[in-house]
């Protein structure tokens, strides 16, 4: 039987001696264990305390073999023994050595990529925890790694990149590379055609145009722009309501901007919610338009699962929703930072409710095309393609 091994970067740690996990990790490695036709196992990094959005698990009920290693432990060749095929994140630069060691063996390798060196960069100039030399330090680091990135991909089996931007940038090193699109929102989360035909009916009838943002509250996500946008909104009379979800530092100057600025019936901060039971049924019950204020062009999984919501976005023109803006055909582009313009583009949607209508539409469609269980399925069929590959390749030459 053909066996899988995982090495991820989702955390992990001890809690009264049980496994400490990542609970949406947690799902999606029940899905490997279910879809893959064999063992299945993982290799995670331990931490030295829990984390939030993790819980307690009892080793044996997991329905995959679990493996926990202390920082700096490396995984050796004898560990992939009865590997058939590696599953490992490329993100993580402390797992470039596994190129190496699976070189000389029998077990095939594939990495997983979602961030490209923009986005690194990105990250480390927005982070307002680093001082200039500290970020001019780590900018020379990232540069300097990805050298060694592109070096681990091109000697792997295959690879996976999450998102436009990633497979832009690393296809060429591989001639197995597969470009999908993670979310986690399955085809019973969609939205309905009665709350299509309400929402429909909601901007026929002119009522104020219902705009939603959800997501972490920092700089690096562009939150910042979130009353800003709302004051341009206003400035352009445009009738509104912009409900934010989420949490973060910067959650204290939206509220205390809300009262500065009198947008309390227009602006509401609602906090961080469950993402199944309570978001989603807010999205596709009371929204028109999702606002993205994100600069950065990594994969974001906001973009499908607000599509898959019915609702239009809008939302700057980073690498990410540049390309899937035009793969869709739906919602609207700003220029990246241009709090002023991304205004004019929500104003356009409610000023224009037939076009409006019609990206709603084709979000949905677009959408539907990538649910989490036919992106998933296209993942385990890239592994096991990699892998008969390998086995004719054997046979060809035996």
């Amino acid at each position: 039987m053909k066996s899988l091994l995982i090495i991820t970067s989702a955390p992990a740690a001890r809690v009264a001696g049980k496994p400490f996990l990542d609970k949406k990790f947690c799902e999606g490695m029940r899905f490997y264990a279910e879809a893959w036709g064999g063992p299945v196992s993982c290799v995670a990094y331990l931490r030295e305390a829990a984390f939030p959005f993790g819980q307690e698990f009892e080793e044996g009920d997991l329905p995959f073999k679990l493996r926990l290693l202390n920082r700096g432990q490396r995984i050796t060749a004898e560990d992939l023994v009865n590997v058939d095929l590696v599953l490992c994140s490329g993100d993580n630069h402390e797992y470039f050595y596994m190129s190496d060691i699976c070189a000389g063996l029998q077990t095939k390798l594939v990495y997983v990529i979602e961030y490209i060196l923009e986005t690194r960069l990105q990250i480390n100039f927005l982070d307002p925890k680093k001082n200039f030399f500290e970020k001019l330090y780590s900018a020379v680091w990232n540069v300097k790694t990805e050298f060694y990135r592109r070096r681990a991909f091109k000697r792997a089996d295959g690879l996976q990149a999450n998102g436009f931007p990633s497979f832009s940038a690393y296809q060429k090193l591989s001639k197995n590379t597969l470009r999908y699109l993670d979310n986690r929102t399955g085809s019973l989360l969609f939205a309905t055609d009665q709350e299509m035909a309400s929402r429909v009916d909601h901007l026929n009838t002119g009522k104020r145009i219902r705009v939603v943002h959800s997501g972490r509250l920092e700089p690096m996500k562009g939150s910042q722009d979130l009353i800003p946008i709302a004051r341009a909104l206003t400035r352009k009379n445009i009738d509104f309501e912009l409900h934010i979800f989420g949490a973060g530092s910067l959650e204290s100057d939206i509220r205390e901007d809300i009262e500065l600025y009198a947008l309390q019936d227009r602006v509401f901060l609602r906090g961080a919610i469950d993402f199944e039971t309570e978001l989603v049924p807010f999205v596709r019950q009371n929204a028109d338009v999702y606002l993205s204020c994100h600069r950065q062009s990594d994969p974001s999984c906001s973009y499908i699962e607000n599509m898959a919501c019915g609702v239009a976005i809008a939302g700057y023109s980073n690498r990410m929703w540049t390309a899937l803006c035009e793969d869709s055909k739906s919602g609207w582009c700003a220029p990246l930072g241009d709090y002023e313009a991304l205004a004019s583009k929500v104003a356009q949607a409610s000023v224009n409710r037939k076009d409006t209508i019609s990206q709603c539409k084709k979000s949905l469609e677009y959408a539907n095309k990538h649910a989490f269980e036919k992106v998933f399925s296209q993942r385990i069929d890239h592994l096991l393609g990699t892998l008969s590959a390998f086995h004719a390749e054997k046979l060809k030459h035996a």
